[in-house]
């Protein structure tokens, strides 16, 4: 293999890693001092149903802000939860927001807080992304894409649907 084959090889490759390190980046978004990461929500065929959304919000500020409310066209509702063990059962009940402290994050991932699309309107099928509103008590309102990972993605987060009571909300 020739020097030229060589460099152009390793620009090729260098190259393609510079443009998946761009799509990476390109799901985060930045609201003031708010820093929001990774926007998911597990898929859902079930029209009527419910699936999970999860993500993490970072605070550069010096004062601490609330995630306060969600909307998403592809459900009727969108409530911010919490997952809970309660005599060995996985309960979640709806929050009225979540603290992002100053300097710190919070993080809503399966098995913990986490947002809940109620009476979806159509189906989400991995790899789609679906619009969603974030709505904070200080830094406002910013529109973000939730991707849709596969059904049961996040599992190994502690979070196990079999065992999860759904009634509380």
């Amino acid at each position: 293999m020739s020097i030229i084959s060589r460099t152009l090889r390793t620009g090729l490759a260098a190259a393609a890693l510079i443009i998946a390190a761009g799509t990476a980046s390109a799901h985060e978004y930045k609201l003031g001092e708010l820093h929001i990461g990774h926007p998911w929500a597990r898929a859902s065929v079930n029209v009527g149903g419910t699936a999970g959304a999860f993500l993490t919000v970072e605070n550069n500020g010096s004062t601490s802000d609330r995630l306060v409310a969600v909307s998403t066209p592809v459900a009727e509702v969108a409530e911010i939860h919490e997952s809970f063990e309660d005599k060995g059962v996985m309960r979640m009940r709806r929050v009225e927001g979540i603290e992002i402290p100053a300097g710190g994050e919070a993080k809503l991932a399966p098995g913990g807080y986490h947002i809940m699309l109620i009476k979806l309107k159509q189906a989400i099928m991995p790899g789609e992304k679906v619009p969603a509103t974030l709505t904070f008590e200080k830094a406002g309102t910013i529109d973000v894409e939730l991707a849709i990972e596969k059904p049961g993605a996040g599992a190994d987060m502690g979070h196990d649907h079999k065992k999860m009571d759904h009634s509380a909300h």
